[in-house]
This record gives C-alpha cells, structure tokens and sequence, in this order.
C-alpha cells in the first residue's frame, strides 16, 4: 500500500529542489531526507568542497521555516551556540538572549573544529530538543534538526566527537568526488549562480511535522524489528568492538527504517530496508578493540561481517 500522496508530493518535491543542486548524489539526498523526517541529526564527513553545506543550504530554503547557520572553530564557545543570560540593570533581572540553535534546522559546519567543551554544549540540543541557561530550561522550535559536516580527523586542527555525541547522530554519510559527467554538469550548472540560492520553499514546517507523526504509523513486522535487533546486539558480541550500538542506536535505526520505508512510498519496512541504512547507521557508533585498530579491521569492515553473520528473514510483502 503506498502512503499518502499529499505528504508523499511535499517529500518529492524537496526531494526535486535537493537533486537540482546536488547533481549525483540521489541516494545520499534519500539519507538526508530520511534523517529528517525520522526526526534525526545527521552528521556529513567529507574533504572541503564536496558539496556538503550547499546540501544543507537547499534543503533549509526547501522549507518555510528558520534556519542558521554555525561556523565552528577554536574560538566559539557553548554560549555562542546555545544562547545567554543577559542582565538588564532597569529591570534589575536577567533576560535570555537565545542563540543560532532556537532554529529548525541548525548547520553546525566543521563541527570537528570546534572544541570539545564546544561540541559538548550540543549533547542536550541533540537529545531533549532544549537548552539550559542558568538553571532554566529553553524547548527548541519543532521540528528541529542538526545537520553537522566535519573533516576527516586527520585533517589539521581537527578534533575528535565524543562517542556520547556521535550516538546521537541518527546518521552519518559521505558525498565523494562526482564522477567526470556529473562535475561537467556541475560546472555549467553553477556558471549563473549558486543554485542554491534560485530556490522557492516546497513546503511548510508544519507539514514536515505531520509527515513525521505518519512515519511513526509505518507498519514494521516483528520478524523485520528481530532481524534489526539481532544486528544491533551482534556489534556488541563482535570480538574486535569495544563498544557496540546502543539501545538508543536500536531506537533510532527503526526509525530511520520507517522514513526509509516511506521515501520508496511504502507504509511498510522490509529487511532490505535494515540492511542498507545499518552503514550508515552504526558505523559511527562503533568503538573498535584497540588491537582491531592495528589491524586492516576497521568499522565498516565489522559492520559487514556482522550483517553476513545475522540471518536474513524472507522477505513477505503485505498486500
């Protein structure tokens, strides 16, 4: 059964703003939406120059709503993220001054370059959808999404996420280079202007909010929750993992399974579903052995002899 073609035709049509100015990259375009109607973050980790902030860019002015932007580096400090208590000698009481994060969708951009005292002022931002100045608590605007990109560690003045804030990445992906045609494409397309910048907004905040309590009504069968469950707990039974997936890890990939689910215009998720978003689930919540480190054992590389190793169910569509 297909979902509702109202909500499916506002996706679509993001979806269509998005592929205009990121050229090749449909499937890492379907990740992003799929963050976001899931109600996750997603954490972008690629070389400068790939395309990641413009994905962001396109997707904000996709949407009526508010969105800000964050430059991370050395220098910021949490109160420049999250907001302040200004004190006003008339009144003779402090008044909060909210900061970028009171948005819809927050870029937070080389959020690796930030430190971590910095990165860390995120964690109650990404998990309660709140912020706490002085002892009182501030709820952020819904829906809201962090869309941060980092470099790769081994960039300089990097510096590496904590294991409790990648966890709260619903995913992490990667752009890549294009190929040769589609980065002609690129450059003709970009000759009269960022395209970024010509877009008109598909749909409300509001909507994407509707579309997100649909979601949560995709059906997902118990043998497909076993099949998911039975990953999840295999990356923590795996000899070369410190750390494996959380419960939180667990609750986040049923989600994404269902908004992926829904991107294929199905009100149902199937195990094909599970195993191709567990990559781009997981990965980054995997904390290898430090002598699996040494090794040419990495996490992507665990991840994959874990999903040979869990039994696949039959696949069964529901009519």
């Amino acid at each position: 059964m297909p979902v509702r073609q109202e909500s499916a035709q506002i996706v679509s049509a993001i979806r269509s703003n998005l592929e205009s100015c990121i050229l090749g990259k449909s499937f890492e375009i379907k990740l992003l939406l799929t963050a976001m109607l899931a109600g996750g973050h997603i954490l972008i980790e690629d070389v400068p120059g790939t395309g990641k902030t413009q994905m962001i860019k396109a997707l904000a002015k996709s949407m009526r709503g508010d969105y800000r932007r964050v430059q991370c580096n050395p220098d910021i400090l949490p109160s420049d993220i999250t907001g302040v208590s200004i004190f006003h000698p008339r009144d003779e009481r402090f008044y909060f001054r909210p900061g970028p994060v009171m948005t819809n969708i927050l870029l937070a951009d080389e959020i690796n370059r930030a430190t971590t005292k910095t990165q860390s002022a995120l964690l109650e931002v990404m998990e309660e959808r709140s912020v706490t100045v002085d002892g009182e608590t501030h709820m952020l605007p819904h829906p809201f999404m962090l869309c941060a990109t980092q470099n790769p560690i081994d960039f300089e003045g990097t510096y590496m996420l904590p294991e409790a804030q990648l966890d709260r990445f619903m995913l992490k992906i990667s752009l890549g280079y294009p190929d040769k045609e589609t980065e002609r494409s690129m450059l003709l397309h970009h000759q009269v202007g960022q395209p970024a910048d010509r877009l008109k907004a598909v749909a409300h905040m509001e909507q994407i909010s509707a579309i997100q309590q649909e979601i949560r009504e995709i059906y997902m069968d118990e043998a497909v929750t076993s099949y998911l469950l039975d990953i999840v707990r295999a990356t923590r039974e795996h000899p070369s993992v410190l750390l494996g997936a959380s419960p939180r890890a667990a609750l986040a990939f049923v989600m994404a399974a269902k908004a992926y689910a829904f991107l294929d215009n199905r009100d149902y998720v199937l195990p094909d579903d599970v195993k191709a978003l567990a990559p781009y689930v997981l990965t980054h919540r995997l904390l290898l052995r430090p002598e699996a480190r040494l090794d040419s054992s990495n996490a992507k590389s665990v991840l994959q002899s874990v999903l040979r190793q869990v039994h696949v169910p039959v696949r069964m569509e529901r009519s």
